[in-house]
């Protein structure tokens, strides 16, 4: 699972660059508090666990972490960087000028609903005006990224040119992140309420912790994907 990438939307992708992380590590996290440590996990261990998730004692769920290597769009980023208690570092552009690439969605969705309860379907015109679409949106990036380059070429500074570049532009970051905060994350984005795009990242993230700490992972499914 290290190093190995992903694929999510159609230029995106998110690996495992690394983690110090294994359900061992919540367990001796708590009996600290009664100066015992284990070396590997039993039936005891697992109850603390759940016992541990199911009445939101967290802090032994801090003691360890993920470190993934992200491309996504950049107004997915954006959602992303909202979870404040984990790490975050970007690609610049006001020190390097990327072959841009842009998020074209395969289907669109309209809005439905009040704000704080929105309702999102796919659109269900006829398929000449999602091509349409689709088209019009393509222009669009075309025309940002000749703009873009325009600007970098002729001497413009990069950190100026880049406003140009609209949020569907592809960006690249590395985030570090505990598996309480994780555990945060993937409720809120690997949600039915989460948009699309983010949500396609977050089911990746979920597995990957399912594989890691495979028994702190099924009793928080079991606490209704509550984080501690």
């Amino acid at each position: 699972m290290i190093e190995k990438e992903y694929q999510v939307l159609d230029k995106g992708f998110i690996r495992l660059d690394g983690y110090y992380a294994d359900d061992i590590s919540v367990v001796n996290s708590a009996r600290v508090s009664y100066g015992k440590r284990v070396t590997s996990v039993n039936e005891s261990d697992k109850n603390l666990i759940r016992y541990l998730i199911e009445n939101k004692h967290g802090t032994p769920f801090e003691h360890n972490f993920f470190r993934f290597h992200i491309k996504a769009p950049i107004f997915v980023a954006r959602e992303w960087f909202r979870h404040r208690i984990s790490s975050f570092n970007e690609m610049s552009m006001r020190y390097h000028s990327p072959d841009l690439e842009f998020y074209l969605p395969e289907t669109l969705r309209t809005q439905v609903g009040k704000p704080g309860a929105y309702v999102f379907e796919d659109i269900d015109y006829d398929s000449h005006y999602t091509e349409q679409s689709r088209s019009l949106m393509n222009d669009h990036f075309e025309y940002s990224k000749n703009l873009y380059e325009h600007f970098v070429e002729t001497g413009l500074a990069k950190e100026l040119s880049r406003i140009v570049v609209p949020v569907s532009a592809y960006t690249e970051f590395y985030w570090s992140v505990n598996a309480r905060s994780l555990m945060n994350f993937i409720s809120l984005r690997n949600s039915p309420h989460a948009q699309h795009e983010i949500r396609e990242y977050a089911i990746v993230v979920e597995e990957m912790f399912k594989t890691v700490m495979p028994i702190t992972a099924e009793a928080w499914i079991n606490n209704e994907r509550v984080a501690p």
